[in-house]
């Protein structure tokens, strides 16, 4: 058994906007014994004891042990709108990119893989597997949507990241406008940038039905995807979420909830979970509040008009939310 320096409680929190009665609800969906619809009714009960499973919306997310349990990865993505109306279910792309995604990376490692060296091997035969980055597990989960005929069309974002047992590295890598930050010591130590074509437009990796879809409409290759590398310490929190949080949600304010959370006398993977459920919980608040929302301020910054006015107050989407404590071993 390979020794760790790092241990990492996880948990992971979402909910889904409310339907709107105009728009009508696409009828495709992934087969019933799928594997892409079977995982993603697995990853959906992780909550069940809470109540029943509920809908991630457009948004979806993974939380998986690595190879050897070298590491865990994290990912969230946002399947963009604009599909609707050719019956594409806006929710299929951003499921299949983090199911495929989510098996590259139990099959790989969080690091260069490693050779237990009490164990003695005759034919001193490599470590199994490979090392997978983000950015390697982003591009391949893309290409596998791509090749997926169930997922006719559609596009989204994508924020993946590994967390190294052993060295306690976190790697990253982000298209759009999903992200995630680092609290440490009650302060944000990193938080990501979101990347847009323009105002409440995300870079987004893309799957068309034909060619003329394809030149009137928005393509970024994964490789596009923002890349960062840190050394995480102990008690470092980090948070992957969708741009339901962003939009609604002041970093000062993400700092408050975990500092209160990480106050109370519960286990830490009890606090774990309550970070994530409150982050939802308060985007939600948020989200269908008049007060100044981050989304205000950006639209105002660019003076984007919505039917002849300034957006006022918070924007209701769907919300995501994973959640990863660090702790050293040694």
């Amino acid at each position: 058994m390979l020794r760790r320096s790092y241990i990492f409680h996880t948990a992971a929190d979402w909910a889904g906007k409310p339907p709107w009665k105009d728009i009508p609800k696409p009828k495709v969906a992934f087969p019933l014994h799928s594997a892409i619809r079977l995982w993603r009714e697995k990853s959906l009960a992780r909550l069940s004891s809470h109540g029943p499973p509920r809908s991630a919306g457009e948004d979806f997310f993974l939380c998986t042990n690595m190879r050897h349990n070298s590491g865990v990865s994290l990912g969230v993505a946002d399947g963009v709108g604009g599909w609707i109306e050719q019956g594409i279910d806006c929710s299929m792309f951003s499921q299949a990119l983090m199911y495929y995604a989510h098996r590259h990376f139990e099959n790989g490692w969080a690091g260069e893989p490693e050779i237990d060296p009490t164990i003695e091997t005759a034919s001193n035969a490599p470590p199994e597997g490979v090392e997978m980055a983000p950015s390697t597990a982003l591009q391949l989960a893309y290409q596998d949507v791509l090749k997926d005929k169930s997922v006719e069309a559609g596009s989204s974002t994508g924020c993946l990241l590994t967390l190294n047992a052993s060295s306690g590295i976190l790697r990253s890598a982000n298209l759009g406008d999903s992200g995630f930050c680092i609290v440490r010591s009650s302060s944000m130590f990193y938080n990501s940038s979101p990347q847009t074509h323009f105002f409440n437009c995300p870079w987004q990796m893309s799957k068309f039905q034909s060619a003329k879809d394809r030149k009137n409409s928005i393509n970024d290759l994964p490789s596009a995807a923002q890349e960062y590398s840190t050394r995480l310490i102990d008690g470092d929190i980090i948070i992957a979420y969708t741009d339901g949080v962003a939009d609604n949600v002041f970093p000062a304010e993400i700092l408050k909830i975990c500092s209160l959370v990480m106050n109370r006398p519960e286990p830490e993977a009890s606090k774990v979970q309550a970070i994530a459920q409150s982050l939802v919980h308060h985007s939600r608040r948020c989200m269908f509040s008049e007060r100044v929302s981050p989304f205000e301020i950006e639209g105002k910054r660019h003076r984007q008009l919505y039917n002849g006015q300034l957006w006022h107050g918070g924007k209701v989407d769907d919300v995501t939310v994973v959640v990863a404590l660090v702790r050293e071993t040694l």
